[in-house]
């Protein structure tokens, strides 16, 4: 069954404990399967990290939200960050790809306008710094 769940995608320990456990798997059986899957190198939550930030970044998600969802997923914070490490400037280009696709590339019209993109940005998982930075005209472009 954990094999099964592996093919699918990856999935962290906490997330493959919980759902064999749910599955009515006995808990020390599942704590040795899991362990033998890691030693094997089928259960590695370093590449379930560099995956999904990948993906997540690639669908417009700032670093708090894919922070907040790898969290959720059982990851710790040693294992997120180094995927999350990027420079200002890539965050503002990241931020502006995601406004851009939303809301075209022109800019507020008034500080109603600003709010509605921001509170969309915030939504999104980027930080409030950022967001202000953009709207304000911190867009690299």
């Amino acid at each position: 069954m954990a094999l099964d769940l592996l093919a699918a995608r990856d999935h962290s320990r906490e997330e493959l404990a919980r759902k064999l456990a749910a599955r009515g798997f006995a808990e020390d059986r599942v704590g040795s399967t899991l362990d033998a899957l890691a030693e094997a190198g089928l259960l590695d939550e370093g590449r379930l990290a560099e995956a999904y930030v990948a993906e997540r970044l690639h669908k417009g998600f700032g670093p708090l939200r894919i922070r907040q969802e790898l969290r959720g997923k059982g990851l710790s914070d040693d294992l997120i960050e180094p995927h999350l490490r990027l420079s200002q400037g890539d965050w503002l280009e990241l931020i502006a790809a995601a406004h851009d696709k939303r809301f075209g590339a022109i800019a507020a019209a008034d500080a109603h306008e600003r709010g509605r993109r921001g509170r969309f940005l915030e939504y999104r998982g980027f930080p409030a710094d950022l967001i202000a930075r953009f709207l304000h005209g911190g867009n690299p472009d």
